[in-house]
């Protein structure tokens, strides 16, 4: 079973979110290794109203284009252009340098612990 980072909490989609404030969201290990290698990121605008569990974009890759959805709502503040400009980042490092945005959280989803998201993802 994989490891992942308990300070961090997993949608059921393979999204991630910190408890931060703006909270930064990726995708997950899992979800990366299961779309192969990333070559474009669509992700929300800064400033958009996101609501969680709604799509709010797109991930592709070599195998497949994947819908992004959120896992909590509120304001997107920014986004990671360096991750727009590499997608490949996000296959390096999904819970590093490969996060995708940051948002002002107003509200979460369903959101489990790393333990449940291991059992989830199984």
């Amino acid at each position: 079973m994989a490891d992942f980072p308990t300070h961090l909490r997993y949608s059921v989609e393979h999204e991630w979110v910190d408890d931060a404030t703006p909270a930064t969201v990726g995708v997950t290990s899992v979800a990366a290794d299961a779309l192969g290698d990333v070559v474009y990121l669509e992700l929300p605008e800064v400033g958009a109203t996101i609501e969680a569990g709604t799509v709010i974009g797109e991930i592709e890759s070599t195998k497949s284009v994947s819908e992004l959805y959120s896992p909590v709502s509120g304001t997107v503040v920014e986004v990671n252009q360096a991750a727009i400009d590499d997608p490949a980042v996000v296959n390096s490092e999904p819970f590093g340098s490969g996060w995708l945005f940051k948002v002002e959280v107003t509200g979460a989803g369903q959101l489990l612990s790393a333990e449940e998201y291991a059992q989830h993802a199984g």
